[in-house]
């Protein structure tokens, strides 16, 4: 299997966030298969339209990583049943100018993560709407509502300690894989069977 480029996108700044370390963790245990980092945001001024025709450098930067990403990874807390502000920020610069979205066509997966007990249930669903939006397959199996998740489920590197939590998100990441696999192999596969298709068409032509 590829081993593909994966941009991982955490809607936290607080720099020991649960999310943070959940992101940290899928980046050290997947490392055979997901070609991961964290792609920060929290540096990118708030979005408006007149940054469409001279935008920031931070959004050029941005921008460059998404688009340069297989598939993208989403970990994010719930604040006040919605999704942060900064991640919100993030998802519009990255699909602005209208027409030139980098989320167009990644496919995607949502982990949130809380230490209350619906794990960003109303964070992970509202980030979906926007995905679907955004054109971006995203991965609906297994589900990812990480709930009861402190500090302590960590080690001193931020890393997930063995145990149930750490089996799951195991699990996650490597669905996570075959969900980009699968969509960038059928998209290439269809790309063939099209120019196949139009090969074939000029060739009938040619013999008529």
């Amino acid at each position: 299997m590829t081993r593909h480029k994966t941009a991982i996108v955490v809607g936290s700044l607080r720099r020991d966030s649960i999310n943070r370390k959940v992101a940290r963790s899928i980046c050290a245990f997947a490392s055979e298969t997901l070609d991961s980092g964290i792609v920060e945001i929290g540096n990118l001024p708030l979005y408006s339209q007149d940054y469409d025709a001279d935008p920031p450098e931070e959004y050029g930067r941005f921008r460059e990583r998404i688009a340069a990403a297989d598939g993208i990874l989403f970990c994010t807390p719930e604040y006040n049943r919605g999704v942060p502000g900064v991640l919100k920020n993030a998802i519009d610069v990255g699909s602005r100018p209208y027409g030139k979205s980098v989320w167009d066509k990644k496919p995607a997966a949502i982990i949130s993560a809380s230490p209350g007990s619906i794990g960003g249930f109303g964070a992970n669903h509202q980030l979906r709407q926007s995905c679907v939006f955004l054109n971006m397959p995203v991965m609906q199996q297994p589900e990812a509502y990480l709930s009861h998740v402190t500090d302590d489920k960590f080690d001193a590197d931020g890393c997930l300690r063995d145990g149930p939590l750490k089996e799951l998100v195991l699990n996650l990441a490597t669905a996570f894989v075959d969900w980009v696999d699968l969509i960038v192999r059928s998209r290439r596969l269809l790309a063939e069977d099209a120019a196949h298709a139009e090969k074939d068409k000029k060739y009938a032509l040619l013999s008529s």
